[in-house]
């Protein structure tokens, strides 16, 4: 038995495989029951019409941590198409009470404050990771185009030893009993290179 992350589900058709992540989300309909896991790279859903295969999840708040493992079958029907049969459910981490902000809704429909204040919590949301994931996708392209024209990357520092912009607010920081100031733009270190 493989594990695997939900965004590999699609090269393990036929497979039995586990999934660890976050449940998501469960859904009860009638006599079919669904259970969405979600890990870093997405969502995965297993149904049962097997009442005990919900045991697990009774008491659980979503965002416990665990461990689903079941046949991949191909379903048009479901997330990306693939869904697990004939679960088996393993609670990892159990979470008692709910996060503050609904993970398993299509949107966050929460104020700016509240997502700043929960952002780890709201920064799982797939729409939010989706945004971050395209970030990266940009980053990584502009990185590659530049590496393959011989430029240099640098990493610029981010704390300086004092204050280097010239007229601009500074931001002083204790740094092991010293003072060390935060630097606001990397074009001072970019021209003396």
């Amino acid at each position: 038995m493989n594990e695997i992350r939900t965004v590999e589900a699609n090269q393990h058709i036929g497979e039995v495989a586990q999934f660890r992540g976050w449940l998501h989300n469960v859904r009860r309909l009638g006599g079919v029951s669904f259970i969405f896991l979600r890990d870093g790279w997405g969502i995965i859903q297993a149904v049962t019409e097997d009442d005990a295969d919900l045991a697990p999840v009774a008491d659980l708040a979503l965002g416990s941590v665990i461990a689903l493992t079941g046949l991949i079958v191909a379903n048009a029907q479901a997330p990306d198409g693939l869904e697990l049969q004939q679960p088996k459910l393993e609670v990892i981490i159990p979470v008692q009470e709910s996060a503050p902000l609904p993970l398993s809704k299509r949107r966050l429909n929460a104020v700016l404050p509240t997502l700043l204040d929960h952002a780890v919590v709201a920064n799982r949301h797939p729409a939010r990771r989706a945004v971050f994931r395209l970030g990266a996708g940009v980053m990584a392209g502009f990185r590659a185009t530049l590496s393959a024209r011989n430029f240099t990357e640098i990493q610029t520092p981010k704390i300086v030893a004092s204050a280097t912009e010239s007229g601009a607010i500074v931001f002083k920081r204790d740094y092991f009993g010293r003072f060390a100031f935060l630097a606001q733009s990397p074009q001072f270190y970019m021209r003396s290179i």
